[in-house]
């Protein structure tokens, strides 16, 4: 079978995933995560790797947060994927206009692709059935339609947008239909309805159309929006390996979701039934219900006893749980939390979570372990006016040559070769050798090898913030102002 037109996955990559705290935080949403059953991949991962086999399929173009840049390029590399872009955005300014920058970068050279967007964080398990309904989508999209895809519900959700369709959805034979219109979260009696009428389905947020029909449909019913992120693009800044959207233009753009913009709007809008194990994993309870479970209904991950317990979610990253005679429990255990929750109640994780914010507690936004583009650090213990942590660097990284007006570091390395920069001198250390950075220096940490450096760092000092920090030669262009 010839294809007339390639597609391009277009994986949005935002969101924060607060109700999956304390896993999931602003510095490492959910999508970065390995969520979904005993798979490697995290979220992102599988999202681009369901599509293989998909007629036409290209490169994706992905959209992150700046700060998760260097996450969203390390996790792709992993799986041998080299995106046509990813684009930076300054701010979050929800999906019309990421979809927008989308579809105009896709065009800038004159081609039309079909767009495939997706959410970095859902849950799909029969990836055969979503590409199999993918190809079906595609003639629509092709004819000038703007295709989503609506989830056949199982239970009246009230967490979940929903579709109607003109007429009703047969997944045994399924089809595009035209859509009636979008309805917000409904209350359980309307949702109780709306599951024995096949012509509503949950709103899944999949989208597929050719470049040049989204385009035209943001003219017609957002051209502020569109206006914006042609001004975004054209002031773009190539970073390394991504685009950086330009701050002012983009930040201006109207914060609006595609549905509202666009889709509750055009006469174009069709929908095709989707039935193939979706879940956007909001909740903890969420994730519970995807996952595989043992004959007792215990998802179990990590150093996890459970006896005598059932129909829970134990996950440990770093401690042992045991969980004895525990009945519809979610325990999670990460570095520096643990939540309690009845899995009943997850979805008021989030409200937890503006509680830690609203208290400053570091704990909100950011785990122990910190993600840099030359690999990682995680604090290990602090003092008054000393802390310690451990660094790792991936093979062939350097840190940036830099300096610190308020503190001295004590390095030492425990795994590996590092080579060591201090004020214009250089020395390799190896494993139990140590170096002392004094307070002023201008110092570099590279990794010569083809193996992870891990080293042992102990600040002292007045303070000890990460912004006490002077760049002067950086390979990943954060050069201090």
């Amino acid at each position: 079978m010839q294809v007339s037109t390639s597609l391009i996955p277009v994986i949005l990559c935002g969101g924060t995933g607060t109700r999956l705290w304390p896993l999931s935080r602003a510095s490492y949403p959910k999508q970065y995560w390995a969520l979904n059953g005993n798979s490697k991949e995290t979220l992102l991962q599988q999202t681009q790797q369901r599509l293989k086999g998909i007629q036409g399929l290209q490169d994706p173009l992905l959209i992150c947060h700046e700060e998760h840049r260097f996450i969203v390029a390390e996790q792709m590399r992993q799986i041998d994927i080299d995106p046509c872009a990813i684009l930076l955005e300054p701010v979050g300014r929800n999906t019309a206009p990421a979809i927008a920058v989308a579809a105009l970068h896709a065009t800038a050279e004159g081609n039309d692709p079909l767009l495939l967007v997706l959410a970095a964080d859902h849950v799909i398990r029969d990836s055969k059935e979503f590409r199999r309904i993918i190809e079906i989508g595609r003639s629509h999209a092709e004819e000038g339609r703007l295709v989503t895809f609506g989830i056949i519900p199982t239970s009246p959700e009230t967490g979940y947008g929903y579709i109607e369709a003109k007429e009703p959805l047969e997944i045994a034979n399924p089809r595009g239909v035209s859509i009636t219109k979008f309805i917000e979260k409904p209350d359980l009696k309307s949702a109780k309805e709306f599951l024995k009428d096949k012509c509503f389905t949950w709103n899944s947020g999949i989208f597929l159309f050719k470049a040049s029909s989204i385009i035209s449909e943001l003219e017609n019913y957002a051209p502020e929006i569109l206006n914006s992120c042609q001004a975004a693009l054209e002031g773009d800044l190539s970073d390394l390996d991504f685009l950086r959207l330009e701050s002012e233009a983009f930040t201006n753009c109207p914060n609006l979701a595609i549905d509202v913009a666009v889709m509750e709007k055009t006469m174009l809008g069709t929908v095709l039934p989707l039935q193939a194990g979706w879940s956007d994993v909001g909740s903890w309870s969420a994730l519970w219900e995807t996952s595989d479970k043992d004959e007792k209904g215990n998802v179990l991950i990590g150093r996890v006893i459970a006896h005598e317990s059932k129909n829970s979610y134990l996950r440990s990253e770093h401690r042992l749980i045991v969980g004895l005679g525990v009945e519809d429990l979610v325990i999670v255990e990460t570095d520096d939390a643990v939540l309690i929750a009845n899995k009943h109640q997850t979805q008021s994780v989030k409200s937890i979570v503006n509680q830690l914010e609203r208290d400053g507690s570091p704990e909100a936004k950011a785990h122990r372990k910190i993600y840099r583009p030359w690999g990682h650090y995680t604090g290990v213990v602090e003092g008054n006016r000393w802390q310690v942590k451990r660094i790792e660097v991936n093979p062939g990284a350097s840190l940036s040559l830099q300096m610190h007006h308020h503190r001295a570091e004590h390095w030492v390395v425990v795994k590996g070769t590092a080579l060591i920069e201090k004020d214009g001198k250089k020395q390799l250390l190896c494993e139990n050798q140590s170096t002392y950075i004094p307070l002023g220096c201008k110092h570099r940490l590279t990794n010569p090898g083809k193996m992870p450096v891990e080293l042992i760092e102990i600040q002292s000092g007045s303070y000890l913030g990460e912004d006490d920090i002077i760049r002067f030669i950086d390979s990943y262009q954060r050069l201090s102002l």
